[in-house]
């Protein structure tokens, strides 16, 4: 997701709420712990140059994903991440909860994008309601400059998500699983938590920035009202979400907050999302990292560590579930 549109709402300040600063408080030593970590093995990536655009390289070149869907889709930047088609189709159900600590809880885990979405660009292009405005259906998402997409990986790090979570005994449902032409639309992605009565709902993606922009940052619903969007009931939760979620994601993956973005924090708060919008359970974005740095992408493209995203975004829903 590149960030051309609207601006950004300043993290609040750390007085203005206890828990944030008692979390804050642990992210940061975490953050510069995984920082070093992350410096190590990739550097900082500040004597890249600019990026270029994404290259046609066929699909043997890429990173192997799990799911399906083939074609390297049209990049270029993404304001929004999730989509809905005009296509209505059930969300993809976990099987039964086993037991363990998160028995009786349903976490929706929202995949961005779909591999299709670049055949259907009329239909992702149409707009729909977000409460505060109408906006496109959904994007094509990003790449890496040699090709892997945007959808592949969200798909892959949700199919972790859920093996992982199924084991804590969580019910998981996932927005798609590219078993469907296209979306669902941002509306629709939102609307599946929301039947769902979801405990947790996150939104994987990573972000398609400038070279040299890197790390990870969990976008938070700012406090919306407008037509049919409120989210001032959910503000609050999802920022405990977004801070525990965070606070893992350090820790397990090595990687920085973003060095663009939350003011090395981590967090970022966005009123112009209509997957965050119009949700009415804890919800939050996760921008694992930004395709378009070729540091960041040699961990995305990676396997290992996409395992490790995985761990820790799951590590983040099991401690704000079992509090």
């Amino acid at each position: 997701m590149s960030y051309t549109g609207p601006g950004f709402d300043p993290p609040p300040p750390p007085q203005s709420r206890r828990r944030l600063t008692v979390a804050l408080a642990a992210l940061v030593p975490g953050a510069l712990l995984g920082w070093a970590v992350y410096a190590a093995v990739g550097g900082s990536g500040d004597d890249e140059g600019a990026a270029g655009a994404p290259s046609s390289a066929p699909a043997s070149s890429r990173a192997p994903s799990p799911s399906s869907g083939s074609g390297s889709p049209s990049a270029g930047p993404e304001d929004e991440k999730p989509g809905a088609s005009a296509t209505a189709a059930s969300p993809s159900a976990s099987a039964p909860a086993a037991s363990g600590p998160l028995k009786g809880k349903v976490v929706v885990i929202d995949p961005g994008h779909n591999p299709g979405n670049f055949r259907h660009t009329t239909e992702i292009n149409r707009q729909v309601d977000i409460g505060t405005n109408r906006k496109e259906c959904d994007t094509t998402g990003t790449s890496t400059n040699d090709g892997y997409t945007e959808a592949e990986f969200t798909l892959d790090v949700a199919h972790r998500m859920r093996t992982l979570l199924e084991k804590q005994g969580a019910t998981v449902r996932l927005t798609q699983d590219a078993d469907r032409p296209f979306g669902p639309c941002v509306d629709e992605r939102a609307r599946i938590g929301n039947r769902a009565k979801a405990d947790a709902v996150v939104s994987i993606h990573a972000d398609g920035s400038g070279t040299g922009n890197r790390g990870f940052h969990v976008i938070l619903p700012g406090a919306v009202n407008a037509g049919a969007a409120d989210t001032r009931p959910i503000v609050g939760s999802s920022r405990e979400l977004g801070e525990r979620i965070a606070g893992t994601f350090v820790r397990v993956t090595g990687s920085a907050p973003s060095n663009y973005v939350g003011g090395g924090t981590g967090l970022v708060t966005r009123e112009d999302l209509g997957g965050l919008n119009l949700s009415t359970v804890p919800k939050v974005f996760v921008e694992c990292g930004n395709m378009r740095d070729s540091k960041d992408a040699a961990l995305l493209t990676s396997g290992a560590w996409r395992q490790k995203a995985a761990q820790g975004i799951s590590g983040g829903i099991v401690s704000f579930l079992r509090e």
